[in-house]
């Protein structure tokens, strides 16, 4: 197999370009230094393509590599023809040479094995001819056998030991099964009912229920599965045996003989029902979970990626409040810088309700230290601490103080940590979740990075996901996040750093180590003298780190090192110098080249090398992150109870899934909107083609429940009714009058389905 050539047409790029990119993979280059500073060499591939890319190598080389001892194990048999030989090297598909290596693979002890140890083969040959004059029974009656091992009772056992080698061949042939396995999904469906009909549970939708194969969509099927583990609901898959066994007959049937037609028939039906069936629905069902589970890490890991690149509230002294009920609220105070200047514990909650003196306490902070926002995770007793947050705003007249819900999943994960406990060796590990709490809004990524990826919780069904694959694909969101942000070289954590390219744990460490003994690096050829980092792991890593302040205003930039030289030379002939970075000045410096062939060529570097550094240069250590929607900060408080049908609120998206989004509107329960409430002009194929976690959303109220903590949103807005009907936390709202319909969909009960889905 051409695995260059095969890639280029799956991923839709040109074989050169994939060829490429194999070759700096090979060369141990990482993902995001190709993306970033290779584009002249792979054509742009980006990041994702890469992964993609990277993934199906890995992939089809295994595929290879299992062609070679398929291949030899046959070849050793004596068994390999010219005709077999090009099946297996033409396959494109793992379960297609398992399927071509099955007649050949040594089994497990059969009825088929016992059945030729008995010496039956020949009798089983000669039912396969389809030419006897006389009943089978009497040619059966020859292998009557009382010799110990080879025991063989009667004609009639005879017959069924033959019957059973029958069976196992119609099984073992590849054709037959790629077949069945295509008919099956194409044209069958997937069946649940449920074990216990009168149980109560979050799987009642699939007490009795069918689905196509072929359009069933993931989350389904991982619902399925999960309510299958849990042992709520028996699943089966209906296929259309009918057509099956009419495919069998007529592929083993090559004469209608009185004698031997009926056991044909017979056989055939026990060959599917007992060895086809069954494998082709554990091998469909897998399929199909394994389909699901990609992608629900796709989905996970843009929303992972989404939340890691939520724009950092800069510039605030922040309080992070872990709220509690017996235990009391743990208070952090955070400087701009991320520094902890005190910490505290309150008991404004059940059981204690020292609600005055606890705000006193708050009060006396956010004086002391300039307190300008509160990050209050939302977790169990945050409702009741917004409730304190947003009446002490009201009560102090505290008009530069602003909250904000901020979700702490992970929290406690990383609080308990080993790193967390070398970071604050002397706080508990509330005290530990309450500065996470504070940091996340400062600086999400950095804090996040903290935290195992899948402990964030920003998925569906993680639990029941291949763990490993899962890990795989969310650290390599995590380190695209980090290396598109970049990280400041003299201030970045371990943690952080680990995920720059190139860069190990151990690397990491060695980093800040380094910076710790020396003082601040100040050149970026100073990571050369940090332990283990040589020139490769130098070449993979400089361009993300940047410094400050350094000897060189390049470092400062996403610039490579490798690209100095041109960087200057460009400046130098649009009449600046290395210095005009940091002045602000460059700001327009694309417009004044007339034409980007011709000076790529005088410095010696392509154009897209050429177009990237403009850019760079013209706004120095951009942040991505300044492009998306930014935090909404609160000073009041909703409840559910003062929802209404039509009232019209701004909200955060906390959470994307296959059927819909999660929208946070401040009521301490996320609004479901369900993929059919995300647009009116064209049907949606999947949520993330509208919105992305942390997306900022209009969306309108279209069912509350509040005794059942549901809420149905739409983002489906009348324009004029939307201007006329906004409503902000200033304002607060009314109700229209205006009856919305009934939406299908509003019936899910959201309390549990978050615990369904993790």
């Amino acid at each position: 197999m051409d695995i260059t050539r095969k890639i280029a047409e799956e991923l839709e790029v040109k074989p050169a370009q994939v060829e490429a990119a194999i070759q700096l993979i090979d060369e141990g280059c990482t993902i995001p230094f190709i993306a970033r500073y290779r584009k002249e060499v792979t054509g742009s591939l980006n990041d994702e393509q890469l992964r993609n890319l990277d993934e199906r190598l890995k992939y089809l080389r295994n595929l290879e590599d299992r062609k070679e001892q398929v291949l030899a194990g046959i070849e050793e048999q004596g068994k390999l023809t010219d005709e077999l030989r090009e099946q297996i090297i033409a396959a494109e598909t793992m379960v297609l040479v398992e399927d071509l290596y099955r007649p050949y693979k040594q089994k497990r002890r059969t009825r088929a094995t016992i059945a030729k140890e008995k010496g039956l083969e020949p009798l089983a040959e000669f039912i396969m001819k389809q030419s006897t004059q006389v009943p089978v029974e009497e040619e059966a009656a020859k292998y009557i056998c009382n010799e110990e091992g080879r025991e063989v009772e009667s004609a009639q056992a005879a017959v069924e030991g033959a019957l059973d080698i029958i069976a196992e061949q119609i099984s073992d042939v590849a054709d037959y099964r790629t077949y069945i396995r295509d008919i099956t999904f194409k044209e069958g469906k997937i069946v649940s009912v449920a074990k216990d009909a009168e149980a109560q549970s979050v799987y009642e939708n699939y007490y009795d229920y069918s689905e196509a194969l072929a359009t069933i969509p993931g989350h389904r099927v991982l619902a399925l599965n999960r309510g299958e583990a849990e042992k709520f609901l028996t699943i089966k898959i209906e296929a259309p045996t009918d057509r099956i066994l009419t495919y069998l007959e007529k592929k083993t049937l090559t004469s209608d003989n009185q004698y031997t037609t009926p056991l044909i028939k017979s056989v055939v039906r026990d060959a599917y029902d007992r060895l086809i069936a069954p494998a082709i629905e554990r091998e469909i069902r897998s399929s199909l979970t394994e389909t699901a589970q990609d992608g629900a890490i796709k989905v996970f890991g843009k929303n992972l990626e989404q939340l890691l690149l939520q724009p950092p509230i800069a510039g605030k002294v922040v309080l992070g409040w872990d709220p509690a009920f017996r235990t009391g609220c743990k208070l952090a105070v955070v400087d701009a810088t991320g520094k902890v200047l005190d910490t505290k514990v309150i008991y404004p909650t059940e059981p204690h309700n020292k609600v005055e003196q606890s705000k006193a306490e708050v009060k006396k902070l956010i004086d002391k230290y300039n307190i300008t926002l509160i990050s209050c995770g939302n977790g169990t007793a945050s409702r009741e601490s917004e409730q304190i947050i947003a009446d002490m705003i009201k009560e102090y007249d505290l008009k530069n103080v602003d909250y904000i819900i901020t979700n702490e999943a992970g929290a406690s994960v990383y609080s308990a940590s080993k790193l967390a406990t070398e970071e604050f060796p002397d706080f508990d590990v509330a005290q530990r979740s309450a500065v996470s709490i504070a940091r996340r809004v400062q600086d999400p990524l950095a804090e996040l990075v903290k935290i195992e990826p899948k402990s964030i919780g920003v998925g569906q069904y993680q639990h029941d996901m291949n763990q490993k694959k899962l890990g795989e694909a969310l650290t390599g969101v995590v380190e695209d996040s980090v290396n598109k942000v970049g990280v400041d070289l003299n201030t970045a954590s371990a943690s952080l750093l680990e995920y720059i390219s190139g860069i190990s744990k151990t690397v990491a460490r060695n980093i800040v180590d380094y910076r710790e003994k020396n003082g601040r690096f100040t050149d970026r050829k100073q990571l050369l003298k940090v332990a283990k980092l040589g020139p490769k792991a130098f070449e993979q890593c400089a361009g993300f780190m940047r410094i400050n302040g350094g000897d060189n205003p390049l470092d400062a930039t996403s610039v490579h090192p490798e690209s100095y030289e041109a960087a200057a030379k460009l400046l130098e002939q649009l009449g600046y110098n290395v210095d005009s970075i940091s002045s602000g000045e460059l700001a327009g410096l694309g417009k004044k080249i007339t034409d980007i062939h011709q000076m790529a060529k005088k410095l010696g570097i392509g154009e897209i090398t050429l177009e990237d550094i403009v850019k760079e240069l013209e706004k120095p250590g951009r942040d991505p992150r300044e492009e998306m929607p930014k935090p909404i900060l609160r000073k009041d408080v909703l409840d559910i109870k003062d929802l209404q049908p039509g009232m019209i609120l701004k909200g955060t998206v906390r959470n994307v899934i296959d059927f819909g989004a999660f929208v946070d509107i401040g009521v301490h329960q996320d609004g479901l909107v369900h993929i059919s409430q995300m647009r009116s002009d064209r049907r949606v194929e999947h949520p993330l083609d509208v919105v992305s976690v942390g997306d900022v959303v209009d969306v309108r109220v279209i069912g509350v429940e509040p005794d059942k903590a549901r809420i149905s949103l739409s983002m489906i807005l009348d324009e004029k009714e939307a201007q006329n009907r906004r409503h902000t936390r200033e304002n607060g709202g009314t109700n229209s009058g205006r009856k919305p319909k009934k939406n299908k969909n509003a019936g899910l009960n959201l309390s549990g389905l978050s615990r369904f889905m993790r």
